[in-house]
């Protein structure tokens, strides 16, 4: 798959595909609204997604370990992202968010002390007729593309 170049300074939609972590149960917490916001962090120079992801853009579910079966959509109504922070900032504004992200001891250490961070809050969550997509060669966990279907199986 090819990166999102097409994607740089664009205005407009896309669509995006993010893992979400199946042993922390994200999706289900998603689903019960004990969780409303997901999270992705840097430790290089800019923030994650480099703002990339856009209010109102699609969002869709695939969950980790699983046999890539998307399964649920639903719409980013909210961003922050944050500077350049130090650990003690990073871990401060997880904090700030702690209720909304409900991470897993194991996501907090994953995202505690990164340089850069981002919350992304997601809306009207719904089940889809699930699909298979191409992962190819691309092992990220967000995959921003500008249709999903170029992507399905």
């Amino acid at each position: 798959m090819a990166k999102a170049e097409w994607y740089d300074g664009k205005e407009g939609k896309a669509e995006h595909l993010v893992y979400l972590n199946s042993k922390a149960k994200e999706l289900e917490k998603l689903e019960c609204k004990e969780k409303t916001m997901i999270i992705r962090g840097a430790a290089g120079k800019k923030c994650p997604l480099g703002g990339r992801a856009k209010l109102n853009d699609n969002i869709y579910f695939v969950e980790t370990g699983g046999d890539m079966t998307v399964t649920h959509k639903g719409i980013i109504s909210n961003i922050i992202e944050s500077e350049k922070m130090t650990p003690e900032e990073s871990v401060n504004f997880i904090k700030k968010y702690e209720k909304q992200l409900n991470l897993s001891k194991d996501q907090y250490d994953r995202w505690a002390g990164k340089k850069f961070l981002a919350v992304y809050e997601i809306s009207n969550l719904e089940k889809i007729i699930p699909f298979k997509y191409n992962r190819e060669n691309n092992m990220d966990d967000w995959i921003i593309t500008d249709d999903i279907n170029k992507i399905k199986i």
